[in-house]
């Protein structure tokens, strides 16, 4: 069998079965785990050792298995027509294990066996440190040049400004954004729609918030990707593509930039250049 490296960022190195990454913003944490992968995104298994930006990720044989769940379908006629055809009714489900722990972002983060998402059946611990949280007091738009374009609100939170939601997506549909055609894996042309964001986070939180005035705060610019239709290799599948998602930018990219990089990474081939699209 084959063991070949796995994938982890935008910002990967490959020697044999081993990965490294290098993210700033991933900060000073520290994590240790052993992890079953799964089909779609977290193929392959996997030790991660972390530390202070630093990610070394060394694939392994299936020492561990992933979990699987099996999910009854009682509803008519669907249930009726699967037994006729001698199939069963039902799927099955497929969540990755892990086991080790993750100490970052203000936080601690224990894994201990199947990781489905669900807070009735994930094992999964998570201990909060109010000194070593992050908190967000900035979240901004950009133009197509890079330009700011707006803040979001960020002093009221959603109960005591009810209609904050609303002005934020104001705010948000008026900024301009860029669009791109490309080839997806199987060839199907989709286009994918963009818009510069940056965040900014200040260390401590509650009664810790006087930390921030002795450490700078973090930053991070991302572009937030929105396609017009499914993609990835589930696309089609009860589990789904991708619709949208963002990725980290790189000091001086725009958007044409950002997402040209992007599209090898992910067997997508870069079609067309960017166009303004009307608010």
């Amino acid at each position: 069998m084959t063991i070949r490296a796995i994938r982890w960022s935008d910002n990967d190195r490959y020697w044999g079965p081993f990965t490294y990454a290098r993210e700033r913003w991933t900060g000073r944490g520290l994590t240790i785990e052993l992890d079953s992968g799964d089909d779609d995104y977290y193929p392959g298994c996997r030790i991660r050792l972390g530390l202070a930006g630093h990610t070394l990720i060394v694939a392994t044989p299936p020492i561990i298995k992933t979990h699987r769940q099996w999910h009854e379908i009682t509803s008519e006629p669907t249930r009726s027509k699967l037994i006729a055809e001698g199939r069963r009714p039902g799927y099955w489900e497929s969540y990755r294990r892990c086991y080790g722990f993750s100490f970052f972002e203000g936080g601690v983060h224990i894994h201990f066996g199947a990781q489905t998402h669900d807070s009735t059946t994930d094992k999964t611990k998570v201990y909060f440190l109010p000194w070593r949280s992050h908190r967000l007091v900035r979240h901004s738009l950009y133009d197509l040049a890079g330009n700011l374009f707006a803040h979001l609100p960020q002093k009221l939170n959603y109960r005591e400004w009810p209609h904050r939601w609303n002005v934020e997506r104001a705010i948000t549909d008026a900024c301009p954004t860029a669009s791109f055609d490309f080839d997806d894996f199987d060839g199907e042309r989709i286009t994918a729609t963009t818009k510069i964001e940056e965040r900014e986070w200040a260390l401590g939180e509650g009664r810790f918030k006087w930390l921030s005035w002795f450490r700078k705060n973090r930053v991070s610019r991302s572009l937030d990707i929105a396609f017009s239709a499914e993609t990835g290799r589930s696309k089609g599948s009860w589990k789904g593509g991708t619709i949208g998602h963002s990725i980290e930018m790189l000091p001086g990219e725009l958007h044409g930039d950002a997402f040209r990089r992007y599209c090898p990474q992910n067997n997508m081939t870069f079609i067309g250049k960017p166009v303004e699209v009307d608010a």
